[in-house]
């Protein structure tokens, strides 16, 4: 069970992040998110209605630890798509506003369900033979209606619950990107940069991202004392382009299987041949 689920994981983390780096429109990257999150919930159900010896622990590990992990990558691309396609058109403020509004929304649910959060938190596991074992519910222990509405072969009381809580953390961190990504916008509207009439960037988005946390990480600019943010805004003003979620694009780096410095082993390629070329002429 736990090496399927793990390489079913992996794969559909790979399709993530292929959708992530091919797709810059998080309506249209999260529909397509969302048929591949759709497919392994799918794969993972059929493996386990069909998978016979099944013990009381492995059952409360699967519904407490598996399947919220594969059901929270379906609700947070649903959630996404749903609020980029109701995003209202306007100013900068009316935008920001309206992240603002689902950031509440979230606030919500947690004061809702702090009980769970401090139980999950806590790593507790006194009610967990109530919470993951299937047809076990209690009605006060803040159950969710879906539960009645679903599949009892493929879920319990408390796993939709889980699931809905790693989603939002993931939730909450787009949203606050998206207003971080709003304020870089109204300081490049306020103070346009005079290079960015002659100097453009045309290489990809994922190179020029490397690019600026290695000059970051080397600590260059202004001894240093300068926060990433303030030199995204820097790049993103001077060369005339958006870097969106940078944070998750550096994520996507990170998890490269091999040869993760792509672009600053290119350039490195790139500039000893020039030498070399320089050194024979």
């Amino acid at each position: 069970m736990k090496l399927f689920s793990e390489s079913l994981m992996s794969q559909l983390e790979q399709q993530l992040q292929v959708i992530h780096l091919q797709t810059e429109n998080p309506i249209q990257s999260a529909e397509l998110a969302i048929k591949s999150s759709v497919t392994a919930l799918q794969r993972l159900k059929s493996f386990f209605i069909k998978y016979k010896s099944l013990n009381k622990k492995e059952e409360i590990e699967f519904f407490r630890d598996i399947k919220p992990k594969f059901a929270a990558k379906l609700i947070y691309y649903s959630e996404i798509y749903t609020i980029e396609t109701n995003k209202p058109l306007g100013s900068l403020k009316t935008i920001a506003k309206y992240y603002n509004s689902e950031l509440l929304k979230l606030k919500v649910f947690f004061k809702q369900n702090q009980e769970f959060y401090r139980y999950c938190r806590t790593a507790n596991n006194c009610l967990d033979s109530k919470y993951y074992i299937r047809e076990k519910y209690d009605l006060k222990l803040m159950m969710d209606s879906v539960y009645f509405q679903i599949d009892h072969r493929f879920a319990t009381s408390h796993d939709y619950k889980m699931a809905r809580i790693i989603a939002n953390d993931e939730i909450k961190n787009f949203l606050v990107e998206q207003m971080e990504k709003l304020e870089r916008k109204a300081i490049i509207t306020q103070s346009p940069s005079p290079l960015s009439k002659s100097l453009k960037w045309t290489g990809s988005k994922v190179d020029l991202i490397e690019l600026i946390y290695a000059l970051h990480s080397e600590g260059v600019f202004n001894n240093g004392a300068t926060g990433l943010k303030e030199v995204i805004t820097f790049f993103e003003s001077s060369l005339e382009i958006e870097l969106g979620q940078f944070n998750r694009v550096f994520l996507e780096i990170r998890n490269r299987k091999s040869d993760r410095t792509k672009f600053m082993n290119t350039l490195k390629n790139k500039l000893i041949i020039r030498m070399d070329d320089a050194d024979e002429n």
